[in-house]
């Protein structure tokens, strides 16, 4: 079996060797898959993290779509700060290698042990960073499913680092309404639907709860010397309020642990709800409305791009990877409910009333026009992916300059009005303004665009992408009289076995 996984692939294409670019240094962690180590790259001096999972441990073809789904997860998410970057993939004979960013100051875990007794107000802020990590999830179709104090890094050793949220081997994409029956996750931190075999993106919440609830005392609301005491104590659902230090706890931090640990998960807080709870928002301003449907605030930004930007954009989207498109491929489906391959103004709509838009049928008409570039009257998949990538691609020259090859078609250095009509007609764009357009980009008044200008074009606004605050808070947190020991019961993951509860 192990000679088998070792010629199997987890990525759809052949890559260079991890240490052609990289040099591994120490060992910084292990996990139940692969082992985490310290990486270089060789050409730039940059220091990151390589995560190497040996494909003997691969043992069946759920466990290779499992990690190739870890990585477009991450790639997915990759536009938000509190979730680990990943940079980029390798793969060899042996072995899957993720490179990733550095979080130098470790789990959330070991500085909690580390600080000891703190304020409310500061686990509140914490709190806030973790339910801030699943609104994200949830609002691009990510259900986390393993949410845990070892899986939460701190950028730095700094005490205002950021927290930064890792690990998504047992996330997975879902639609709205769809429910998942294998148990997964960490004993402490499964909900007892999870437990029953039927179970949504509600869980992340209940998840995020029990964080909150150790943050605040120092022990798990549910513990027993063993898994199946653990699991019945979960679907009893009986908290622990009396025993200290519970009586000098406010009563408003009680009572967003009883809405986050509530066994309904239809009676659940949603993850906006929590962030909008008096004990998180304190004397700060509330979010006024969830994240958009991820869609929707992507088709927002693309709406205020010109011609130029939107085609440069599909030419960067077509020359992504697998792993790259792998989440935008899944909303696609999401909201292609007849598989025609083209989403039509009823299939948006639907999309964004499912997750409980308000948009009125006048605006979301003009966002389905605003990336229906060719005016077919429908979105096909390369128009969806040019308007919902993350803008974080356009960071890397080599996607610039590919765009930028592909419309200066007699690689003169320049992009001329002649040109680009080459370009309108190869991707079936009716004519605009193509004179407005040029002079709109052309700071040197000569008439056609270099590099310098086409590179200005494309970076101009993509800061704050999404249309999402980058809320950067300085997360301190709080952990009373934590004992590792008591606590390395509830450190480990697992695909349970059906039989087994």
């Amino acid at each position: 079996m192990a000679s088998e996984s070792r010629t199997r692939c987890v990525l759809p294409y052949k890559t260079k060797n991890l240490k052609d670019d990289y040099s591994l240094g120490r060992e910084l962690g292990q996990g139940q898959y692969g082992t985490t180590f310290l990486c270089t790259h060789k050409e730039t001096g940059q220091k990151l993290a390589c995560k190497s999972i040996p494909k003997r441990k691969l043992l069946r073809q759920e466990h290779f779509d499992r990690v190739l789904r870890e990585i477009q997860i991450m790639h997915h998410l990759s536009e938000y700060p509190n979730v680990v970057r990943i940079h980029s993939t390798y793969e060899d004979d042996t072995s899957v290698h993720l490179v990733m960013e550095l979080c130098e100051g470790g789990e959330l875990f070991d500085r909690i042990v580390k600080k000891g007794h703190h304020s409310e107000r500061e686990a509140a802020k914490l709190t806030k960073t973790i339910v801030s990590v699943v609104e994200a999830c949830h609002s691009l179709g990510v259900m986390h499913r393993d949410l845990k104090p070892e899986n939460l890094l701190f950028s730095s050793c700094d005490e205002d680092a950021s927290l930064k949220s890792t690990d998504f081997g047992l996330s997975v994409f879902f639609k709205p309404g769809a429910t998942f029956s294998k148990l997964v996750g960490s004993p402490h931190y499964v909900a007892p639907e999870v437990l029953r075999r039927q179970y949504g993106r509600e869980c992340d919440v209940w998840s995020a709860g029990v964080i909150l609830y150790i943050l605040l005392c120092g022990f798990p609301p549910f513990h027993d010397g063993t898994q199946h005491g653990i699991f019945r104590e979960i679907l009893q659902g009986k908290l622990d309020f009396e025993t200290d230090p519970w009586p000098s706890i406010s009563e408003s931090a009680k009572d967003l642990i009883k809405k986050m640990l509530e066994r309904d998960p239809k009676k659940r807080l949603t993850a906006h709800q929590v962030l909008c709870h008096p004990w998180i928002v304190d004397d700060t301003v509330a979010p006024d409305k969830p994240l958009d449907f991820s869609v929707v605030s992507r088709l927002k930004r693309f709406s205020a791009m010109n011609k130029l930007k939107k085609m440069a954009l599909r030419v960067v989207a077509e020359r992504l990877s697998e792993e790259e498109i792998g989440g935008l491929k899944e909303l696609f489906k999401m909201i292609d409910t007849d598989n025609s391959g083209t989403i039509t103004f009823e299939e948006l709509k639907d999309s964004i009333r499912r997750v409980g838009s308000v948009l009125a049928e006048t605006e979301i008409q003009e966002l389905l026009c605003s990336a229906d570039v060719d005016e077919s009257g429908t979105i096909e998949y390369g128009e969806f992916l040019a308007a919902t990538i993350h803008l974080n691609k356009l960071e890397r020259e080599e996607n610039l300059m590919a765009a930028f090859s592909f419309l200066d078609k007699d690689s003169s250095g320049c992009i001329t009005i002649d040109e680009l009509r080459q370009a309108w007609k190869q991707f079936g764009i009716k004519d605009s303004n193509l004179d407005e357009m040029i002079k709109d980009i052309d700071q040197d008044s000569d008439g056609q665009i270099n590099y310098g200008e086409f590179v200005a074009m494309m970076r101009k606004g993509n800061v704050g992408s999404d249309g999402i605050s980058r809320r950067t808070m300085r997360n301190t947190p709080l952990w009373n009289f934590l004992d590792r020991t008591f606590c390395s019961c509830f450190k480990t993951s697992y695909v349970f076995n059906n039989n087994q509860f």
